[in-house]
């Protein structure tokens, strides 16, 4: 299974001795990887769950591999979660998510260019972020109170987007009432 060797991987890239909310980056990658597959989210999805900082992403700029490298991690999880690393790491948070919903356009930090996915490629994405953002905010307190009522104002509006289980979470997560 391609899952320990990226494990492995990752523990070669020093992810276990780069600090992160609620512990080191390693285990953050992991909760995400495990909280996805609890929401019965296919083996790519999962494996970019595990692997979705590997770029470095919008809100955490340590990089574990230079996307110049992108074939390596492709060889590693596969084309479809490695294009979902890349996307959902070039995301730039800024012009993207508040947009979404209205735009389904993601827009690349790494190219400046602007990506109109499939809506299942919009899914994943959305999924990947939201599972992403609660972990994160479920381990630090200050970034629940730093980005609680941001997470709760974007996530809101992205029902239409997110898988139904992904969104209850982030309901029960956030303390949303509606979304």
């Amino acid at each position: 299974m391609r899952a320990g060797d990226v494990h492995a991987w990752l523990r070669e890239r020093g992810a276990e001795s780069i600090p992160h909310a609620g512990g080191s980056l390693y285990e953050h990658l992991v909760r995400v990887h495990e909280r996805l597959a609890a929401h019965g989210k296919g083996e790519d999805e999962v494996l970019a769950g595990l692997t979705h900082a590997a770029y470095g992403t919008d809100g955490f700029a340590v990089v574990l591999l230079d996307v110049t490298q992108r074939a390596r991690l492709r060889e590693l999880v596969g084309p479809a979660a490695e294009a979902m690393v890349y996307r959902y790491g070039g995301c730039d948070r800024e012009r993207t998510w508040r947009a979404l919903p209205a735009t389904q356009t993601i827009w690349s930090r790494f190219t400046g260019h602007a990506e109109s996915p499939t809506p299942a490629q919009v899914r994943a994405f959305a999924d990947l972020s939201i599972v992403n953002e609660l972990d994160v905010f479920e381990r630090s307190a200050e970034i629940a109170a730093r980005a609680g009522d941001y997470f709760r104002s974007v996530f809101g509006t992205w029902a239409p987007l997110a898988s139904p289980s992904v969104m209850a979470d982030c309901r029960r997560t956030l303390g949303l009432t509606t979304g």
